[in-house]
């Protein structure tokens, strides 16, 4: 029973299921953070390097990892930078468009992950021990509907954001205002 926090929920259904998931996310990533860093790497690194490694001949354009994973490419270069100063990746341009950094998981970074597999596991079957592989496929499913509804909104609002940023503009330039 949780401690008395003079505190009473007034969130709707839908916000609590949301701020559920949400709340059972920042614990998984919490604790596997801790584990992480116990071989040398954050969150967003072992990500980057699940993804290399199920990439064809453990190599892929920044680009699309940035993509896979929905980090802004900014954040990607430095996150490449220090995996690549660990050891952990090679980053060269693509032979065919030198403008195209390609990366590449190193042998390291394979015995890491291997080495932080049992681990993980553990407690990925800890964390879902008490459902069965149906529910599990079930929850599965209902999650994957969660992101494509997120994604959807999030899309319609920067394209809002985008068209009403260009409006403003016009009418900026129609008053014979500068943006400049």
């Amino acid at each position: 029973m949780a401690p008395d926090l003079n505190y009473k929920s007034n969130l709707s259904t839908d916000e609590k299921v949301l701020m559920a998931i949400v709340r059972a996310a920042e614990i998984f990533k919490r604790a596997h953070s801790a584990l992480f860093r116990n071989y040398g790497l954050s969150f967003p690194q072992y990500n980057i390097l699940r993804v290399l490694e199920a990439s064809n001949d453990g190599h892929n354009k920044i680009s699309d990892v940035s993509r896979i994973m929905l980090v802004p490419g900014a954040n990607m270069t430095g996150i490449a930078k220090r995996l690549e100063k660990g050891g952990f990746i090679f980053r060269n341009s693509d032979p065919r468009d030198e403008r195209v950094t390609m990366l590449e998981i190193t042998p390291k970074a394979r015995k890491t992950l291997q080495r932080i597999e049992k681990e993980k596991d553990q407690w990925a079957e800890f964390l879902l021990k008490d459902l069965s592989n149906e529910e599990k496929l079930y929850l599965l499913s209902k999650i994957r509907r969660l992101i494509t509804n997120n994604v959807q909104v999030a899309d319609k609002k920067v394209n809002q954001h985008k068209a009403a940023s260009r409006i403003g503009k016009l009418r900026t330039k129609k008053q014979g205002v500068s943006t400049d």
